[in-house]
């Protein structure tokens, strides 16, 4: 059972546009054009053109291709900041926005056409980036699932609560767990695959395989596909096995 998977990809539109042409160069190496294709979530926030990722992923999906959208932490903040101004997500520190830069957001409005909103009152600036954002982006990234399960592998953006059955896994978990669930050495039954915290290169850990390698911050976007529990890493020179450390 085969399945492709992409790490975060935080608006970098171009190398996600090169992961596909690799997942299709391997396509037609196994002739197999169906296997799913997950993205792990954090489509937005820090690169270049966020819109153009959501709008290449939208209409992607919409035409039929066979490919999953995960929801990330970073896509959640983006939709809650235009839809809801009283949210505040609980795994955000006091004193920091969404347009504060350690999380990215100001780069995202940049994408719609906006100018960097560093001068402008927030009400201002989600007014205007409500007037600029298609209401079928929000509704897309609103939309999209939080995991998803393909034979012996789950998908996922952050991670899980290591002891709690799937069914009820919390979302705040899915979107941004990390050291309960990067700790734990136990096996979660299936493999989990997830992004969320950036590590120099792609790692496979045995009980989970983490995907993020820094995309985000200038780093390459990883793409890998899944045969079984068998891992490998899709480059220009073809497929690296990724073994367990």
């Amino acid at each position: 059972m085969r399945s492709y998977a992409i790490g975060d990809i935080h608006g970098q539109v171009t190398l996600l546009q090169q992961a596909h042409a690799l997942i299709d160069r391997d396509r037609k190496a196994c002739r197999d054009m169906d296997a799913p294709v997950i993205h792990l979530g954090d489509l937005v926030d820090r690169g270049p053109d966020s819109a153009g990722v959501i709008r290449l992923l939208r209409e992607g999906v919409d035409g039929g291709a066979p490919w999953v959208v995960l929801k990330g932490n970073h896509d959640r903040l983006f939709t809650r900041f235009l839809t809801d101004a009283g949210w505040r997500d609980p795994n955000i520190r006091d004193g920091l926005t969404y347009l504060h830069p350690l999380i990215g957001g100001a780069e995202t409005l940049m994408s719609y056409g906006l100018y960097r909103p560093t001068s402008f009152h927030i009400k201002t600036v989600r007014a205007n980036a409500l007037a600029q954002v298609p209401p079928e982006d929000i509704a897309f990234l609103e939309s999209c699932p939080l995991m998803y399960r393909q034979g012996d592998t789950l998908f996922v953006h952050a991670g899980i609560r290591p002891g709690v059955p799937l069914p009820q896994q919390a979302e705040q978990d899915l979107l941004w767990i990390r050291d309960p669930f990067l700790m734990d050495t136990r096996d979660h039954g299936p493999l989990i695959v997830h992004g969320h915290t950036a590590i120099p290169q792609p790692m496979h850990y045995r009980n989970r395989v983490n995907l993020d390698s820094r995309a985000g911050y200038g780093g390459p976007l990883t793409v890998a596909v899944f045969e079984g529990r068998q891992v490998f890493i899709l480059t220009a020179s073809g497929r690296v096995p990724l073994l367990p450390r």
